[in-house]
């Protein structure tokens, strides 16, 4: 039976691959294959949609979990978590624009943002995966 304590662990794997699909449809466009390049991003986008309903729904319905980890470690899960949160908040419009930009064949446009929200939106789904990994499995709650 699936519960909400799940979800963290749908979250983790929902992000994973959002990262594997952006970096198809990177290189799907590197090699000039444009409709898997589409096909790619638009899968990315809807994956991460995804992640943001169950993320919700979880932080919602269960609160924040507190990080057990001391030392130099803990210092080291606050920077990528707030460095996350913060590329996190940043990459909705810049995903947004860029899709839009893309279904509306404003390629040159589209270009120019994508070359900035490609980094942020894989740095974002890389490290919440690795909040997830220190959070959840090597360093657990309280």
């Amino acid at each position: 039976m699936f519960s909400l304590s799940n979800l963290p662990t749908v979250n983790a794997v929902l992000n994973s691959a959002s990262a594997i699909l952006l970096c198809a449809g990177y290189l799907c466009i590197r090699r000039r294959r444009i409709t898997a390049h589409k096909s790619c991003m638009i899968a990315a986008f809807v994956v991460s949609l995804l992640f943001l309903v169950s993320y919700l729904t979880y932080h919602y319905q269960v609160g924040s979990k507190s990080f057990a980890g001391e030392g130099a470690v803990r210092l080291v899960y606050f920077v990528i978590l707030i460095s996350h949160t913060l590329f996190a908040a940043a990459v909705v419009p810049l995903v947004l624009v860029t899709l839009r930009r893309a279904l509306r064949g404003q390629f040159p446009r589209h270009l120019r943002i994508a070359r900035v929200t490609l980094p942020i939106w894989l740095y974002v789904s890389v490290t919440g995966v690795v909040v997830y990994v220190l959070l959840y499995h090597i360093y657990g709650y309280r």
